[in-house]
C-alpha cells in the first residue's frame, strides 16, 4: 500500500533525521519535505503562538498544511507536550504523538510515547553561577537554552544558544538592561537529542502500528483502542486493577477482537490488590 510512494514529513524542526531513516527502510516510502512549511503558525513552546488544539488535531493540521503546500496525499506530522507526568508525581515527562495521513486510503494511523526522559526546565536566574548550574543540569552545550527577560515577557528572546560565550553575553546583556533573565530549555527538536531519541521510539511504534493488519479486511493500523482491568490477585482472585485485556479494533471494518493478558501474566502481584493491600 505505501511502497514506492512520496511520504510528506511535515517538520521545520528537523525530525526528518530520526523519521525519514525508519519509515523509507520499513515502509519503503520515499520522504521529503516541504520547504515552505511554518508549523510555528500551530503553536510555540515558548509562547508567542499559543496552541489552540490538543496534539493530535495539531498534528493533523500540519499534515494537511504541508499537503496542500506540496500537492501530495501522503504525510506524517509530530507533536509534543512536555509537563509533569500523568501518572508519576513531579516528574517531568515528554509526550510526544506521530500522526500518519494517508488521504488516498482513507486513513489516520497514530502512536503515542510518554518518557520521562527529558531536560524540560525553566529557571530565574540573576547570577552567572546559577546560570551555570542550569545549563549543566541541561546538558547544555549539546542541547540549546532559550533565554529572555523573564517567563511571561515575550519581548528580547534568544532561542536556540549553544555556545557558551554566546550564553553568558546574552545573559549578561539582560541583567544589565531589566536586572533579572529567565533561562529555559530549548525543546524545538533539532536542538534537543534527547526529544529526537523520544520521536524515534514513537516512530518504531507507528510503524508497528501501520505494520498490524485487520485479521477481517487486512486494512494497516489494527490498533489498541481501550484496556479492560480486572487481572485477578494471585492471593484473594478478586479482580484488580491491573490490566486484563487490550480492545484493537480497525478504523474501516470496525472488526474488534480482545486480547487477554497482553503483559505476560494471568495474575497480580497481591501489593497491587485493593482488598489485600488497601
Amino acid at each position: 500500500m505505501f511502497k514506492g510512494r512520496n511520504l510528506l514529513i511535515a517538520t521545520k524542526h528537523e525530525k526528518e533525521k530520526v523519521i525519514a531513516p525508519i519509515l523509507e527502510k520499513e515502509l519503503g516510502v520515499k520522504c521529503f519535505l516541504a520547504s515552505e512549511l511554518d508549523t510555528d503558525e500551530l503553536g510555540t513552546f515558548t509562547g508567542e503562538v499559543e496552541r489552540k488544539d490538543d496534539p493530535i488535531t495539531t498534528a493533523r493540521k500540519k499534515c494537511l498544511m504541508a499537503m496542500e503546500l506540496a500537492n501530495c496525499d501522503l504525510a506524517i506530522a509530530s507533536e509534543g507536550s512536555f509537563g509533569s507526568h500523568p501518572s508519576i508525581f513531579f516528574a517531568r515527562a515528554d509526550d510526544e504523538f506521530l500522526l500518519f495521513v494517508d488521504k488516498k486510503n482513507d486513513l489516520e494511523i497514530s502512536a503515542r510515547e510518554l518518557s520521562l526522559e527529558t531536560n524540560f526546565n525553566g529557571s530565574e536566574i540573576k547570577t552567572e553561577k546559577e546560570l551555570q548550574e542550569f545549563a549543566a543540569n541541561s546538558n547544555f552545550p549539546s542541547h540549546g537554552l532559550i533565554l529572555r527577560k523573564s517567563k511571561d515577557d515575550l519581548g528580547d528572546i534568544l532561542k536556540g544558544i549553544t555556545n557558551e560565550e554566546h550564553l553568558k553575553n546574552t545573559f549578561h546583556n539582560l541583567i544589565t538592561n531589566y536586572g533579572t533573565a529567565y533561562i529555559e530549555t530549548d525543546m524545538r527538536a533539532m536542538y534537543n537529542p534527547t526529544r529526537m531519541k523520544v520521536i524515534e521510539k514513537a516512530a518504531f511504534k507507528l510503524v508497528d502500528k501501520i505494520k498490524s493488519l485487520c485479521p477481517k479486511c487486512r486494512t494497516p493500523g489494527f490498533g489498541i483502542i481501550d484496556r479492560r482491568e480486572g487481572l485477578p490477585c494471585q492471593q484473594c482472585h478478586f479482580p484488580t486493577r491491573s490490566t486484563l485485556s487490550h480492545i484493537y479494533s480497525c478504523q474501516k471494518c470496525s472488526y474488534k477482537k480482545e486480547e487477554k493478558y497482553p503483559n505476560g501474566k494471568q495474575t497480580e502481584d497481591p501489593m497491587y490488590c485493593d482488598i489485600c493491600n488497601p
